[in-house]
């Protein structure tokens, strides 16, 4: 009987392509700990990575810049059966997640962070953290793909410059939101590259695009210059456009500051022409005394006299007046109780009289 050494058998387990996805995605999990709280839901669709089983081929995918999209999807329908760590991924989750889970387990863990959320939640992020969107767009069969991803896009001179200036994304370009991409952006070869932004309307701004293999340092270089030059007219771009929408705003506060005042004195001038003429004449002095004057007529009238006024000043007031009916002698009374207030007492000042702070009084006809 032959012995076999139990971390032998141990090893040869974790060698296989489940334990090894498995794992993989064990370390995607510890990875969304420090993602944003927006992006850690798709922790479950994670999850349900460990228990893949199978997988199928791939179709349409991109051709080299000189083969027509056509036929080079009929020359190659059926040539890539190969077994890919791609393969096996569910359709749920052939997004980001399953092409970050694809690309951890064929070139290793030491790549840019590329974010797995929605491509529109990226590039709003990126928009928060006054950043570009670094999109890489990943062609399983052509023929640099391998050679791009582990010389230059896992380079740590790569990895170093894009974890620090930029924020990554980046997918299958044969599907899901990838797909949708590579429609608008139309690349022309891979591996195919894109610096972009979100732009003021939400429409996608292309900054830059790098297609064809480049060397890592090559790939820096391009991203530093588009940083000069392009990150400055960009944040100019976005301050002016930040500036007009806080104008706008601020106009629309002035404007409905103006019109809350403009209300507030309309408001006001209604108060002061329905307000009662004692009350418009009225002057806050405690020495005041409020006089209401019914006429035989039924009519009233209100005036607002000093407690030093002579009892005269309310005549001259009632002659003033002109209403017809009222002319002649007579003499004012108040009741409860009752005074009469004549010729006589003409020259008595309304506190020596002993008027209320609120009087009321009628005419008499002598």
């Amino acid at each position: 009987m032959i012995l076999v050494d139990p971390n032998i058998i141990a090893k040869a387990k974790m060698s296989s392509p489940l334990d090894q996805l498995e794992t993989s995605c064990t370390r995607l999990v510890r990875r969304m700990v420090n993602l944003p709280r927006t992006i850690s839901r798709a922790v479950d669709q994670g999850l349900d990575l460990m228990t893949i089983r199978g997988g199928g081929g791939y179709h349409h995918q991109f051709p080299p810049p000189s083969v027509p999209l056509h036929q080079y999807q009929y020359q190659h329908q059926h040539q890539y059966h190969h077994p890919s760590p791609y393969h096996s991924i569910p359709d749920n989750l052939q997004s980001s997640w399953g092409f970050l889970a694809g690309f951890e387990q064929q070139f290793g863990l030491t790549h840019p962070f590329f974010y797995t959320c929605r491509f529109i939640e990226v590039l709003k992020l990126a928009q928060d953290e006054h950043k570009f969107v670094f999109l890489y767009l990943h062609s399983l069969n052509h023929p640099y793909t391998q050679s791009f991803c582990k010389d230059t896009l896992c380079s740590e001179v790569v990895v170093q410059f894009l974890d620090a200036n930029f924020m990554s994304w980046g997918g299958l370009a044969d599907r899901g939101e990838c797909l949708h991409l590579a429609t608008t952006l139309q690349p022309t070869t891979f591996p195919f590259c894109a610096v972009v932004a979100r732009g003021s309307d939400d429409s996608l701004v292309v900054v830059q695009k790098m297609e064809g293999p480049v060397s890592a340092e090559e790939l820096v270089e391009t991203l530093q210059t588009t940083l000069e030059e392009q990150g400055l007219a960009f944040d100019n771009k976005r301050a002016k456009e930040e500036k007009r929408r806080a104008d706008i705003r601020l106009r629309e506060e002035q404007d409905a500051a103006y019109l809350a005042s403009l209300k507030a004195d309309q408001e006001k001038a209604t108060k002061h022409v329905n307000k009662p003429e004692h009350l418009a004449n009225a002057i806050p002095n405690t020495q005041d005394i409020q006089i209401l004057i019914r006429f035989p007529s039924g009519e009233r009238k209100e005036r607002v006299f000093s407690a030093s006024d002579k009892i005269e000043a309310i005549f001259v007031f009632i002659d003033s007046l002109g209403l017809p009916g009222v002319g002649g002698n007579y003499r004012l009374v108040s009741s409860f109780p009752r005074k009469v207030y004549g010729a006589d007492q003409m020259r008595k000042s309304l506190k020596d009289a002993e008027f209320h702070r609120e009087t009321t009084l009628f005419i008499e006809y002598v």
